[in-house]
C-alpha cells in the first residue's frame, strides 16, 4: 500500500482492509468459520424464497415481507464475506479503488433497504394486531408490493448519492482501512482535506435512511405493546406477542448493532468494540431464517413436504 501523494477515491492505487488482523495460525479457523457462515446463510435464506414462491398457502403478506427479506439478507451476505473469504485463503488483504466503491455501494443500498423494510414488516404487523378486522383490506398485495417497492428504490437512491461522493475525497498517507469491509465512516476517517460537505450529507441521509424507519419501528411497537396489555387473557396476549416476536428479534440485534457501530464516539477502544459488532453484516443474515421463519410452523410444514 503506497503512502503518501494526493490522490482520489477512484485512483487505481488500492487500500489495506486490516480485517481481523494478520494472524497467520487463525487464518484457516477464520475462513472455515466465515465459508460455513456464508453457505448456512445463503441456503437458509434461499430456502425461504423457494418455500414462499412455491407453497401457494404461503402467498400471504405474512410470508411476502421475510421472504423479500430473505432475498435482501443473501444479497447482503453476499457483498461482504466472499472477499472476505478470499482474503483468508489467499492472505491478500488488499482491495482496489473500484472494488471498495463497489462493495461499499452494494451494502449501503442493501443495508438503507432493509431499514426500511424492516418498517414496512412492523407496519404489517401493527395491521394484523391493533387493525385485525381491516387488516385484509388494508395490507393489500397492491400495497405489499408498494412497499417492498419502494424500499428498494430507497436504499438504490441513498446508496447511488452516498457513492457519488467517494471519488471527491482525497487520501494522502497510509490507506489502511481498520475494517474487513468498505464502508464510508472507515473511508471518511482516511481523508485528508475538507470532509464536511461529505460529513454532513452522510449526516442528512443517515437520519433519513436509519433514524426514520427505526423511529416508525419504534412507534409501530409501542402500539401494538399498547393493545397485546389490553388483551384480557393470557393465552390471547402470548398468541398476539408471537406474532411479531421474532421481527421485534431481528429489529433489536439490526438497529442495536447500528447504533454501536455509528452513533458511538469514534474512540479508539470503541472503534474496535465497532468492528466488532459490524458481525451484523454477517450475523443478521445469518440469524434471520432461524428466527424468522423456520420456526414458524406453516413454514416447518412447507418445508416438510
Amino acid at each position: 500500500v503506497e503512502k503518501g501523494g494526493r490522490d482520489n477515491g477512484t485512483s487505481p492505487l488500492g487500500f489495506l482492509l486490516v480485517g481481523m488482523g494478520n494472524v497467520p495460525t487463525a487464518q484457516t479457523a477464520l475462513f472455515l468459520l466465515s465459508l460455513i457462515i456464508y453457505l448456512v446463510t445463503v441456503v437458509g435464506n434461499i430456502l425461504i424464497v423457494v418455500l414462499v414462491v412455491a407453497e401457494q398457502h404461503l402467498h400471504t403478506p405474512m410470508y411476502f415481507f421475510p421472504g423479500n427479506l430473505s432475498s435482501l439478507e443473501t444479497f447482503y451476505s453476499s457483498a461482504i464475506l466472499p472477499r472476505l473469504l478470499a482474503s483468508f485463503l489467499t492472505g491478500d488483504r488488499t482491495i482496489s479503488a473500484h472494488g471498495c466503491v463497489a462493495q461499499f455501494y452494494f451494502f449501503a443500498a442493501l443495508e438503507t433497504t432493509e431499514c426500511y423494510l424492516l418498517a414496512a414488516m412492523s407496519y404489517d404487523q401493527y395491521l394484523a394486531v391493533c387493525q385485525p378486522l381491516l387488516y385484509a383490506s388494508l395490507m393489500t398485495w397492491k400495497v405489499c408490493l408498494q412497499l417492498v417497492a419502494g424500499s428498494w428504490l430507497l436504499g438504490l437512491l441513498v446508496s447511488t448519492v452516498l457513492t457519488s461522493l467517494l471519488p471527491q475525497l482525497q487520501f494522502c498517507g497510509p490507506r489502511t482501512i481498520n475494517h474487513f469491509f468498505c464502508d464510508f465512516t472507515p473511508l471518511l476517517e482516511l481523508a485528508c482535506g475538507d470532509t464536511s460537505m461529505a460529513t454532513l450529507v452522510a449526516f442528512v441521509f443517515g437520519f433519513l435512511d436509519v433514524v426514520f424507519p427505526f423511529l416508525f419501528t419504534l412507534a409501530s411497537y409501542v402500539c401494538i405493546i399498547a393493545a397485546i396489555l389490553r388483551i384480557p387473557s393470557n393465552v390471547g396476549r402470548q398468541k398476539a406477542f408471537s406474532t411479531c416476536s421474532a421481527h421485534l428479534t431481528i429489529v433489536t440485534a439490526f438497529y442495536g448493532s447500528l447504533f454501536v457501530v455509528y452513533v458511538l464516539p469514534r474512540t479508539a477502544p470503541l472503534r474496535q468494540l465497532s468492528k466488532v459488532f459490524s458481525f451484523y453484516t454477517v450475523l443478521t443474515p445469518l440469524a434471520n431464517p432461524l428466527i424468522y421463519s423456520l420456526r414458524n410452523r406453516e413454514v416447518r410444514e412447507a418445508l416438510r413436504k
